[in-house]
């Protein structure tokens, strides 16, 4: 954890959903006054869109694995280094990975590139990352230790699968077939660098359709959330003191299903995310005034 300034991370894999946990503490930060410094996870990405085609095609001929889930596509330790700067001092250095031509347009830089590293914006409260690693850890960088409130959101994985297809389809252009390649590529690095990290975070937001998913890559639709319902499991209740009596009564048609999990309607996940997160939030800014 950090010793003066606190660290945020939400961490969820690519079509995860991470964006709604950001929505959630864009209210809160606003509510409360909170001058955050954002991370984006992209950022750390080791290589721009052009080089990592070209190493993903190298790897394949060598039969290595290479993806952005993993090591060898992340700058680990930069991050790593980063948190525990920002821990210790409050500052930092941060550059944008540009997806389209829309945010590279500002820059004058094309889509697929990096922003140049530049110092993170002075007299922040905190930091918030949001991406792929905010909780990994390695046999050479551990970043989670560094996090003061660590949120995972991750969709059971049919789910998961069926909302990087349509993503990556629609938004991005690529083919139901290459999309479905990438997954199954980078399968090695999802299990042994995306997945353990949900056994470390403090609160994880876990999304459960209630329609069919069996085969997720023939899927015409992506279940709304009001065809799902979210499961929360705090892993350690006394750190987070959820009040789940008043989350019961707050959340219309929420339910328990273990002494530190509610399972609550798919369409109040923004609702619960803000009354959860924002006591915390706030309880690590006190801390350091």
């Amino acid at each position: 954890m950090s010793k003066q300034n606190p660290i945020i991370a939400v961490t969820g894999s690519s079509g995860a959903g991470t964006s709604t946990v950001r929505v959630a503490m864009e209210h809160i930060f606003w509510r409360d006054g909170i001058n955050a410094a954002i991370i984006e996870g992209d950022s750390f990405h080791r290589y721009d869109r052009a080089k990592m085609q070209q190493q993903i095609d190298q790897a394949y001929l060598e039969g290595r694995n290479l993806s952005h889930f993993g090591p060898e596509g992340n700058l680990f330790d930069r991050l790593e280094a980063l948190f525990m700067e920002y821990g210790e001092q409050g500052t930092g250095l941060r550059r944008q990975y540009l997806h389209d031509d829309e945010e590279a347009q500002p820059h004058v830089q094309k889509a697929g590139c990096f922003t140049p590293w530049t110092p993170l914006p002075p007299d922040t409260d905190l930091l918030f990352y949001e991406g792929l690693h905010g909780g990994v850890v390695t046999d050479k960088v551990n970043v989670a230790r560094y996090v003061d409130l660590l949120i995972g959101v991750v969709p059971i994985i049919n789910l998961e699968w069926i909302q990087k297809v349509h993503r990556d389809t629609a938004e991005r252009g690529y083919s139901a077939e290459a999309v479905t390649d990438t997954i199954l590529r980078r399968m090695y690095d999802y299990t042994h660098y995306i997945v353990p990290q949900f056994s470390r975070t403090d609160i994880n937001f876990q999304r459960v359709p209630t329609v069919d998913t069996s085969n997720p890559f023939i899927a015409r639709d992506i279940p709304t959330l009001d065809e799902s319902f979210v499961v929360i499991r705090f892993k350690d209740v006394r750190k987070t003191k959820p009040d789940f009596v008043n989350l019961l009564h707050m959340i219309h048609d929420s339910f328990m299903s273990r002494c530190n999990t509610i399972v609550i309607p798919g369409g109040k996940i923004g609702f619960a995310m803000e009354i959860i997160l924002q006591p915390l939030i706030e309880q690590l800014v006190r801390r350091i005034l």
